[in-house]
């Protein structure tokens, strides 16, 4: 029986290119007969992000895509939570439904697991000899900042805690109490997967697309304080 790869993508205002990231998808095929699952939480937009959602679902009924939707924004963390909830797959990945990254690499992130040394893989956008865009010095220095101080309390020696390609085979990801909401995702999932005895953590190199604020680039300065207020929370005072 084949597995199945549930693909978790939180939006919040992507009405002009979700259908961009979706064909981009819909183009990857999966090593060893992987089925895709596609899980769309829908994070209260302003715009018609639900309509060019729906509109792309009637027009690909052969994708297996599940929509759902918040009737309050909640942010990021809330909106992967819910797909992580009611994903069905094997394995999990997340996908921002811009278009920063790239789903042809899903299967250099799967290889480690299909080989069997991995339950989790992190696609870093510092390791590797992937195409980056280059922008936002600053940027750049506070995620490996971010990263080193996470790795201080996890004992890990992760290059890139704040890409957003992680994936996880199920059994590990979906018993996790997650509570952050926001961008604090990333730490307390990272906190949280290396304390799981035993866990088998691997990175590999990926390409990065990054948008500028100009093109809808959503995170900002108050994420990072509160990306370390998050790595001291889960690793010193709530474990």
């Amino acid at each position: 029986m084949s597995k199945k790869l549930s693909i978790i993508m939180p939006a919040y205002n992507e009405e002009r290119t979700i259908h961009l990231i979706l064909d981009k998808i819909k183009e990857v095929e999966l090593v060893e007969g992987i089925t895709k699952e596609i899980i769309i939480t829908n994070d209260c937009s302003k715009d018609d992000t639900k309509g060019a959602i729906k509109k792309y679902m009637d027009n690909n009924p052969e994708l297996n895509i599940q929509y759902f939707e918040h009737e309050v924004n909640k942010g990021k963390g809330a909106a992967l939570h819910t797909g992580i909830k009611k994903a069905t797959g094997d394995y999990l990945i997340i996908q921002d439904a811009d278009l920063e990254y790239n789903p042809q690499e899903y299967n250099i992130l799967l290889q480690p697991m299909l080989d069997g040394f991995a339950d989790v893989v992190y696609g870093s956008r510092f390791m590797g000899g992937k195409p980056h865009r280059i922008l936002f010095f600053w940027h750049s220095i506070g995620n490996r900042w971010l990263t080193q101080l996470s790795n201080i309390f996890t004992n890990l020696n992760l290059t890139d805690m704040e890409t957003c390609y992680k994936l996880f085979k199920q059994e590990h990801i979906k018993p996790l109490k997650l509570k952050e909401n926001r961008f604090g995702f990333e730490p307390e999932v990272t906190a949280k997967i290396s304390r799981i005895p035993d866990i088998r953590i691997y990175e590999v190199g990926i390409s990065y697309y990054g948008r500028s604020y100009e093109e809808g680039k959503k995170i900002g300065w108050r994420d990072g304080f509160r990306a370390i207020y998050c790595i001291l929370k889960y690793n010193i005072f709530s474990k």
